[in-house]
């Protein structure tokens, strides 16, 4: 289940919920001031094994 982040139109308090994915959160309310409907940000996520990162000062060159 994706985590989304969400902020309340009214107090701005920032927070988390875990929630299936055809979900919109206009169920949510904020949870420091109960404040219904809140805005859902844009996430970035890290996804690994993308094959792009690399290590560097690392070597595996083995001595016989």
């Amino acid at each position: 289940m994706p985590i989304y982040e969400y902020q309340c139109t009214k107090c701005g308090e920032r927070f988390s919920v875990r929630q299936s994915m055809g979900q919109d959160g206009s169920k949510l309310n904020c949870p420091k001031c109960q404040e219904g409907n809140p805005k859902r940000l844009v996430s970035s996520f890290f996804g690994g094994g993308s094959g792009s990162s690399q290590i560097s000062g690392s070597s595996c060159v083995g001595s016989t």
